[in-house]
């Protein structure tokens, strides 16, 4: 019986742990699935109102090439972005205090997938993209977020002006 008892709140504690992190790591991504209307960073994009692209390769020795974007208030940039290292990279858009909140579930959840607009993880050798509109003229971080990418400097700024 006592086994039983000890196993029992082993699983409720276990349960509770992968919630409290599913929860987490929701909060510190912000809204999912495209409900990023209010937020300070802008919105997805729509490809058919895309003003720009700009390519982005995650390169050698944990850096964004450029690392440094400037755009407009209002303007839909399409990010190509590139892997040309042998690791897996993201390109992780958001506030300084959303990325910072997300590294800390990343370094607990190092396998973690995301399905958000404002995010893209690739291996070494892929491509993808993200479409994304910069509705505030504010700067916008991105940044990967794999552990230890981060803290080796793998991250950039895109400065967004006033039309």
């Amino acid at each position: 019986m006592k086994f039983q008892t000890s196993l029992l709140s082993s699983a409720s504690t276990l349960l509770a742990a992968a919630l409290l992190a599913v929860s987490s790591a929701a909060s510190a991504a912000g809204a999912h699935a495209g409900d990023h209307g209010d937020s300070p960073i802008g919105k997805p994009g729509v490809a058919a109102k895309v003003n720009r692209t700009i390519h982005v390769e995650m390169a050698n020795g944990m850096r964004f090439k450029p690392s440094e974007i400037q755009v407009k208030k209002g303007e839909t940039i399409r990010f190509v972005l590139k892997n040309t290292d042998g690791v897996k990279h993201e390109f992780s858009l958001g506030t300084e205090k959303e990325l910072l909140e997300h590294y800390e579930v990343m370094k607990r959840f190092p396998d973690m997938e995301h399905d958000e607009p404002n995010k893209i993880s690739l291996a070494p050798g892929k491509r993808g993209e993200v479409i994304w509109q910069f509705t505030k003229a504010e700067a916008v971080d991105f940044a990967c977020l794999h552990p230890g990418h981060f803290d080796a400097g793998m991250k950039g700024q895109v400065t967004v002006a006033a039309k």
